[in-house]
């Protein structure tokens, strides 16, 4: 007797997470077992994140459906009010799709709307990259609360299989595969020097940074001091062309957009701004960059797998594990500078033999294979997992 193809949804709401879950639906798409339905939204589908669901459909995924969150400004209302409207839209379209597992990513407001809806709808839900900290976001609670929702985890290291333990989640469930950002740097084409800029559509300096910074949405009074600290101190670094990679979504981003784009515009030549670069030209200049700079886990999770070293700003990646190749600072002109002259000038060198915090790749394939494979009547409906209490903790009765 034949058995149907396990139907399988993912989400992706932004060029971000689509790169960190591009291995794992190439693995999907090519199993016979799996009927692949891919849901897009969020950053995907404004026109001034670049709409990069072309991306998607450009790489061969066919789209099941599109949710427009109306993210039509930074204003927090506006997110908040977003993710209803996602919750909205993710119920009608998981009630037409009908998928056995719903497979979401990180920690972002979009994602949070698909749980939720899975949630009401009873569709299991597959989370990777749960158990981490970033004190300095918002997107802490919606990860932990994310968690709570799913049953089946797919974390990037060992501290964060137990921290979902410890929020009561079965180990039986909990998996340990690495980070699936990590397998794009094995399998991204190598583009040398000549032929990024040539793609970028630009000239061909010989050194430059890479670029990205982000609301830090737990503390949204310091924006405006931090990223006139990142632009003071890339002010005074004249000897190298910057490359800006685009804000998200989150609230207040406009003040950091608009404060880029007048850097931009009075460093004609030598800074340029993207707002997406797609998967092909971002791993090419993460490897050809001196450094990467700014508050994105792109410099804590893959400049590392590349090799390339990073000037991490602020708060906001604060509580991720670090390579040896991260330069923390905090958001001060002089700290950043600092920081990026001590890289620049050949002082700063890691000792990097030790085991990488987020493994060595393969992620992608191993999720694939277990979101096919599993049996989900064990896993869903799930029971909280409680841990064995401390002897002293025990009835003294018992």
């Amino acid at each position: 007797m034949s058995v149907s193809p396990r139907r399988i949804a993912v989400v992706t709401g932004s060029r971000a997470d689509y790169g960190l879950l591009r291995g794992m639906l190439g693995e999907l798409r090519g199993m016979d077992e799996v009927d692949l339905r891919l849901i897009v939204c969020g950053m995907h589908l404004v026109a001034k994140f670049g709409e990069t669901w072309r991306a998607v459909e450009a790489d061969g995924f066919p789209i099941a459906a599109k949710i427009d969150m109306q993210l039509t400004d930074d204003r927090a209302e506006t997110v908040a009010r977003g993710t209803g409207i996602g919750v909205t839209g993710f119920s009608e379209a998981l009630a037409t799709i009908a998928p056995d597992l719903l497979v979401v990513l990180g920690d972002r407001f979009e994602i949070l709307a698909a749980a939720v809806a899975a949630t009401l709808l009873n569709v299991p839900i597959a989370h990777i990259h749960g158990g981490e900290v970033t004190a300095g976001a918002f997107d802490d609670a919606i990860r932990h609360a994310i968690t709570k929702m799913a049953c089946l985890h797919f974390v990037a290291a060992e501290p964060y299989r137990r921290r979902v333990i410890q929020m009561g989640e079965n180990p039986q469930f909990v998996f340990n595969v690495g980070a699936p950002g990590l397998d794009e740097a094995a399998t991204a084409p190598v583009l040398d020097r000549p032929a990024l800029f040539r793609a970028l559509g630009l000239g061909n300096p010989s050194q430059f940074l890479l670029v990205t910074l982000h609301p830090t949405t737990a503390r949204p009074e310091a924006d405006a001091a931090t990223v006139a600290a990142l632009l003071g101190a890339l002010a005074s670094i004249g000897d190298r062309a910057i490359i800006f990679t685009g804000v998200n979504a989150d609230p207040g981003h406009g003040a950091i957009d608009d404060a880029i784009r007048a850097f931009v515009a009075a460093h004609e030549g030598r800074a340029h701004l993207f707002a997406s670069l797609g998967s092909e030209r971002y791993w090419a200049a993460l490897r050809l960059a001196d450094a990467v700079v700014g508050n994105s886990s792109s410099g804590i999770l893959e400049a590392p797998a590349v090799g390339t070293p990073s000037v991490n700003i602020g708060d906001r990646q604060l509580g991720r594990l670090r390579a040896a190749t991260i330069l923390d600072c905090p958001a001060e002109s002089g700290a950043v500078l600092a920081a990026l002259k001590c890289i620049l000038e050949g002082r700063f060198q890691p000792d990097t033999r030790g085991e990488p915090p987020y493994g060595r790749g393969g992620a992608s394939k191993k999720i694939a294979d277990m979101v096919r494979s599993i049996d989900l009547k064990h896993a869903f409906p799930k029971h909280f997992h409680d841990l064995a209490p401390a002897p002293q903790e025990r009835d003294p009765a018992s």
